[in-house]
């Protein structure tokens, strides 16, 4: 510690913490910055590696391109700060506020983000490969392009969030609210969306072959030439889903509900429709060869 003009200024590893602080390039690994206050500080290209951020406050800092390798965020105000292209690998950033955070091709390579708040925050490009966001708010948030492979979503908020051609490629999306997101071009081969809430969601041209949509919510969405061919959607609602195209081969649509659905032009060969509830659905040049009905 050193005071300057009556007041008192954090020392670590020889550098000034403080609101504004010049820490480009700085080198702070394994630092302790509990509680710190770097308001608008830059960071660029800093090295923290291992260091403790516990509590820190670091709204509007620029922390582009930063080591956070291993770091601890936990419970940090990190809101419109900028950590494009940072390496936050095995990060720990629960609890932490990154709303309107710009998080652009940065690398979250199994970072623990349960309960952080991403709510508009830009992701586009971002590395989540095994990323815990557990009942994350990620609110309008964008995810287009990202990385999100084996990711844990699970009770997790993505209502409006633009996952435009993400990979969700076996992501756990249990009772996720992905109401009226963008998920166009999305892959979600083997992905688990049970109970999830899809309703109003657009998933034109989206992956789902042999995803788990079991008491899925898919009300009014936009599916038009998507693929689920082998998904499970037993007692999934589709109640005025547009299906049109859309691949269902060897779907199980047992006791789903499908009132209202367009499915003109569908291939259901091979699915089980039994129990489905298909009143005023349109099945218009869909494909029912070998399709289970009773």
């Amino acid at each position: 510690m050193k005071r300057t003009e009556g007041k008192v200024v954090r020392i670590v590893n020889g550098y000034e913490i403080k609101p504004n602080a010049s820490l480009s390039d700085a080198n702070l690994r394994n630092a302790n910055l509990r509680n710190a206050n770097l308001k608008g500080a830059d960071l660029t290209n800093a090295d923290l590696k291992g260091a403790d951020l516990t509590g820190a406050d670091l709204t509007g800092a620029n922390l582009n391109g930063a080591n956070l390798y291993e770091a601890n965020l936990s419970e940090a105000n990190s809101t419109d700060a900028n950590l494009a292209n940072a390496n936050l690998i095995d990060a720990n950033l629960t609890d932490t506020n990154l709303a309107g955070a710009c998080l652009v091709c940065a690398n979250l390579n199994g970072a623990n983000l349960s309960e952080a708040n991403l709510s508009g925050a830009n992701l586009s490009g971002a590395d989540l490969t095994n990323a815990d966001l557990a009942n994350a708010d990620l609110t309008d948030a964008n995810l287009t392009d990202a990385n999100l492979i084996f990711a844990n979503l699970s009770g997790a908020c993505l209502t409006g969030a633009d996952l435009t051609f993400a990979n969700l490629k076996g992501a756990a999306l249990y009772e996720t609210d992905l109401t009226g997101a963008n998920l166009t071009g999305a892959d979600l081969k083997y992905a688990n969306l049970a109970n999830a809430d899809l309703a109003r969601a657009y998933l034109r041209h989206a992956i789902l072959s042999s995803a788990n949509l079991t008491d899925a919510n898919l009300t009014d969405a936009n599916l038009t030439d998507a693929c689920l061919a082998f998904a499970n959607l037993k007692h999934a609602n589709l109640t005025g889903a547009d299906l049109i195209e859309a691949d269902l081969t060897c779907a199980n649509l047992s006791e789903a509900n499908l009132i209202g659905a367009d499915l003109i032009g569908a291939n259901l060969t091979n699915a089980n429709l039994k129990g489905a509830v298909l009143t005023g659905a349109d099945l218009t040049g869909a494909d029912l060869t070998g399709a289970i009905l009773l």
